[in-house]
């Protein structure tokens, strides 16, 4: 008697302007299956450009899953991510034997392959405060702030990432101890098979594409599109590269020109660190963006 095929996920990683997309479309229709998306940004419906969202074209070509999923409205999280992502797995499990997942938000692909530990949820008078006070007096009040209350916490996240000190900060104001102190780092073992990818390419390269990309979302219409998201400024959704750098140009604050090449700095910083990230997780097969075919051997692989 046959044993019966385990089902397989293969993850698709990588720094932002890497070509995840293309590959992971290109694996979708050999293994005639579909597309979980991993990014923290493109689920919400009214973000389009600045997320480099995939085009119509690419969306047609392959089903996916995760884009135009939620609104900035929505509270998102890497745990809504990973029960969402569970639940779409097991539909498409029920219809094919493998499904590909691909992003960049090392976060949420961990959630979903290892799962995550049971934090307890922060009281909202303390959250609503201290989200008040970082709106009125910015980045680096926060940053002090998680520094004295939490420096175990601040030295092992992207300082430059309000959200992350925002959670560490209610988090701790909340419960009187660090939100580390709830990691237990066990992993979970999930029902499907997992394959790891991650796209590496070299730094220099990858610049290149980043600052040709903005200049490319430039033309296609961004600071139009974050014109019309100026009112939701405030949002947490919003608080990210691409667009806070064209809403202080668009509140009189910076010049645009200054405005776009913070947004190739702080794009080209956020993919500096997504490559030491994907890098120094042992699961992940490196594959050299020129020869990507060479490594999956996608004609060579069976259904």
């Amino acid at each position: 008697m046959n044993q019966q095929k385990q089902n397989k996920l293969i993850v698709i990683g990588g720094p932002t302007a890497s070509g995840k997309t293309s590959l992971a479309i290109s694996l979708a229709q050999h293994f005639n299956t579909e597309i979980l998306s991993a990014d923290s940004r493109q689920c919400y419906n009214e973000l389009n450009i600045g997320v480099a969202k995939p085009s119509h074209e690419e969306l047609n070509a392959a089903t996916h899953h995760f884009i135009n999923s939620h609104s900035i409205q929505d509270e998102v999280t890497a745990g809504t991510f990973m029960r969402y992502g569970l639940q779409k797995l097991e539909e498409i499990f029920a219809k094919k034997d493998t499904a590909i997942c691909v992003g960049g938000t090392g976060l949420y692909i961990n959630a979903l392959c290892n799962g995550m530990d049971d934090i307890p949820a922060v009281d909202a008078d303390i959250r609503n405060q201290i989200e008040l006070e970082y709106k009125k007096q910015g980045l680096e009040w926060l940053q002090d702030e998680l520094k004295k209350t939490d420096l175990e916490y601040y030295e092992a996240i992207d300082a430059n990432n309000p959200m992350r000190l925002l959670r560490g900060l209610i988090f701790y104001k909340s419960h009187g101890q660090s939100i580390l102190k709830f990691k237990s780092n066990k992993q979970i073992k999930r029902s499907f098979d997992i394959e790891y990818y991650a796209i590496h390419m070299e730094r220099d390269i990858l610049y290149k594409r980043i600052n040709k990309r903005v200049d490319i979302m430039m033309n296609d219409g961004l600071l139009k599109e974050a014109e019309g998201l100026l009112k939701h400024s405030q949002m947490k959704a919003l608080q990210t590269v691409g667009y806070k750098e064209l809403f202080a140009h668009l509140s009189g604050d910076m010049l645009l020109e200054k405005a776009i090449d913070k947004i190739k700095q702080h794009t080209r910083n956020y993919a500096k660190r997504q490559l030491t990230w994907f890098k120094n997780q042992g699961d992940f097969t490196l594959l050299v963006a020129d020869k990507i075919e060479t490594h999956l051997k996608f004609t060579n692989r069976n259904n």
